[in-house]
C-alpha cells in the first residue's frame, strides 16, 4: 500500500507513526515542499495512492477522480474543512481526524498570542532594538473579561491555563457543556453577550458555512472599543478586510492570528500595515508532543481501513 503524507516534516517529527506504517509494509511518500501541496502537484502523484495523512491541502472531487485507489484520508489535526466530505462519501473514501490531541498545543499558542497582543511584545521588542525606550501602559488580565467563541477542547484547555491570571471568563458554544464550564469557572452566555462584554475574544469555532466571516463589520461594531481578538481556529471565520478597518479606527486594539483566509498569505493584504496585528504561520499545533501522538493516531486509522476495520474518529 502507498501512503502519501501531505503534512510537513513527517520524518523529522513523526517517527512513531511512520514506524507503524513501515512495519505494516507501507510505502511512504512524503511532502518535500514544506507547505501544502497545490492541485498541480497532487495530480502528478495521487494516481496510485491508497491512503493519505492529510495536512491542510484541498481534497475534493477534482483530486478524487484522479485517485482511483484512494481508500482513506486521515487528517493530521481536527478540522476537515479542506476535505469535501460528500465527495469522499460518494467515492467510499473513509475520512477521519484526530480530535483533542492538539488542544494543549493550540491553547498554549492562544495564550501566547493573547499576552503578546495585550502587552505589545512584538512592538516593544522592535522599539528596544531601534534604540527606543517607550513607556506604554497595560491592563492586567485580572481586571479583564475573556470571551471564548466556541468552548470545545482547545478553549477549555486555554481557560484552565488562563485561570491563574484571575480574569472573568465567559463563553458561547452551540452545544454547551455546563459541567466543564462550572469546573473551569467559566460562565456560559450567548454569542451576543460574548461579543458585547469581552475585553479579549478568543476564537475556537470550526470552519462552516455558518461561521464564515462571523467576525465582520457588524459583529465588530458590537464589541467593546479597544477589544483584543485572537484567532487560532480557522482563517475563514474573520473577514480580514473588516478587521483591518477596525484596527484602523481603533475599534480593535490588537488582532493576533495563526490562521488566514488564504494560505500561504498575501503580504499585500491590508492587515500587514498595522503594528498591532500579530501573525504566526499556522504553527499552533507544531509541537513535538502533538506531532508524535497524532502521527500514531493517523497511522492506526489508515492501517485499520487497509485491514477492513472501522477506524477511530471516522467522519464518513
Amino acid at each position: 500500500m502507498k501512503v502519501l503524507v501531505t503534512a510537513t516534516n513527517y520524518s523529522k517529527y513523526c517517527q512513531p507513526g511512520k514506524k507503524l506504517l513501515e512495519e505494516a509494509g507501507c510505502e511512504i511518500i512524503e511532502n518535500p515542499h514544506g507547505r501544502p501541496y497545490t492541485f498541480e502537484e497532487l495530480k502528478e502523484i495521487v494516481g496510485d495512492i491508497d491512503g493519505v495523512v492529510v495536512g491542510v491541502d484541498t481534497w475534493n472531487e477534482e483530486v478524487f477522480r484522479l485517485a482511483p485507489k484512494l481508500k482513506v484520508l486521515a487528517r493530521f489535526g481536527v478540522g476537515v474543512d479542506n476535505i469535501d466530505l460528500k465527495a469522499a462519501e460518494k467515492r467510499e473514501i473513509v475520512v477521519c481526524n484526530s480530535p483533542g490531541i492538539n488542544s494543549s498545543a493550540v491553547a498554549e499558542q492562544a495564550a501566547a498570542l493573547i499576552l503578546s497582543s495585550m502587552r505589545q511584545i512584538p512592538q516593544m521588542n522592535n522599539a528596544v532594538r531601534d534604540g527606543k525606550w517607550p513607556r506604554p501602559m497595560f491592563h492586567e488580565l485580572k481586571s479583564r473579561t475573556i470571551g471564548f467563541l466556541g468552548f470545545g477542547a482547545i478553549a477549555r484547555n486555554l481557560a484552565e491555563r488562563l485561570a491563574g491570571f484571575h480574569p472573568e471568563m465567559i463563553a458561547y458554544d452551540k452545544y454547551p457543556n455546563q459541567e466543564m464550564a462550572d469546573k473551569l469557572g467559566v460562565k456560559l452566555v450567548s454569542q451576543e453577550e460574548v461579543l458585547k462584554k469581552a475585553d479579549i475574544i478568543s476564537i475556537h469555532l470550526p470552519a462552516t458555512d455558518e461561521t464564515k466571516h462571523l467576525i465582520n463589520q457588524e459583529t465588530l461594531n458590537k464589541m467593546k472599543d479597544g477589544v483584543y481578538v485572537v484567532n487560532t481556529a480557522r482563517g475563514s471565520i474573520v473577514s480580514e478586510k473588516d478587521m483591518a478597518e477596525a484596527l484602523r479606527t481603533g475599534k480593535v486594539a490588537g488582532f493576533a492570528s495563526d490562521v488566514f483566509e488564504t494560505e500561504p498569505i498575501d503580504l499585500s493584504g491590508s492587515l500587514f500595515g498595522f503594528e498591532n496585528y500579530i501573525a504566526t504561520p499556522h504553527v499552533s499545533a507544531e509541537t513535538y508532543e502533538n506531532c508524535e501522538t497524532t502521527s500514531v493516531v493517523t497511522a492506526k486509522a489508515i492501517l485499520a481501513v487497509f485491514d477492513g476495520k472501522e477506524p477511530e474518529h471516522k467522519f464518513v
